[in-house]
């Protein structure tokens, strides 16, 4: 098997840091570079004693040092834009978990996909157990005429509501193919009612303590179901990421949602 060589980008950030490593466990797979936004040293030591890769804020020069087939970006929404551009513009494949994008920015980086024939996995989700509670609230919301969604993370968390809590919405409204319910009172309801996306009212919650969580609650006449994902700790997304690794080097284009990856 051939070894798949990755590059970090935020390589220093608290999903950053899982992802190399994750990829440092993984056979057939190894860090080539980092790049975080401020570097004090060129080299970036390995958390299994392996080595040092070379590390710098300058995404084009690891890329062209280190020739990785991957760079994996867990950064935010306009770096993650930059790093697309730049990867694209050097042929390789790209791995994107930041939150936060606009449709029109995941359109562009499809067209650089298209235009530049590499693979690209975006995903709003890394965590199995996230993609498979989307996967329940669409069979969910086929049968139940109300829905609400209530999403929690942790206070340092820049989008509101998240990525995942958009997706699990859209998603939802799209399996339905028609809207949910919402009475007179609701649909005059305040701001407190959260942000409205498909007739579903989303909740944010930003707290210091929390990681990430979300409840999708679902209700019809006399009753009403719960489905809830909760992330314990950051390596829960490590197995998502390593299948898009593997997965975007043999598949040219964009695949958007991990749920496409494995088949749901």
């Amino acid at each position: 098997m051939k070894l798949i060589k990755v590059a970090v980008n935020g390589a220093l950030g608290m999903v950053g840091r899982e992802v190399v490593k994750a990829v440092c466990r993984e056979p057939g797979m190894e860090v080539v570079g980092a790049i975080e936004a401020e570097v004090n040293e060129k080299f970036l030591p390995l958390p299994d004693g392996s080595g040092l890769v070379p590390f710098a804020d300058d995404l084009g020069y690891i890329l062209t040092k280190t020739k990785p087939n991957v760079v994996v970006d867990f950064t935010n929404a306009h770096v993650a834009l930059m790093t697309a551009r730049v990867a694209a513009q050097n042929g390789v494949n790209l791995v994107i978990g930041t939150t936060g994008l606009a449709p029109d920015e995941i359109g562009e980086i499809e067209h650089l996909t298209e235009a530049h024939k590499i693979g690209t996995v975006v995903a709003p989700n890394f965590a199995l157990g996230a993609v498979l509670l989307i996967h329940l609230a669409k069979i969910a919301a086929q049968y139940l005429d109300s829905a609400e969604i209530v999403e929690l993370h942790h206070n340092q968390k820049a989008d509101s509501p998240s990525g995942t809590a958009l997706a699990t919405a859209r998603a939802m409204a799209a399996a339905r193919g028609k809207p949910f319910s919402l009475s007179d009172k609701q649909k005059k309801a305040s701001d407190s009612r959260g942000k409205r996306v498909e007739q579903i009212n989303i909740h944010s919650v930003r707290l210091p303590g929390l990681m990430a969580h979300q409840e999708v609650l679902l209700g019809g006449p006399g009753q009403t179901l719960s489905l809830r994902h909760d992330t314990i700790n950051r390596e829960c997304y490590m197995p998502g990421v390593i299948l898009a690794i593997k997965k975007v080097v043999k598949h040219p284009g964009l695949i958007y949602g991990l749920d496409n990856l494995l088949g749901l």
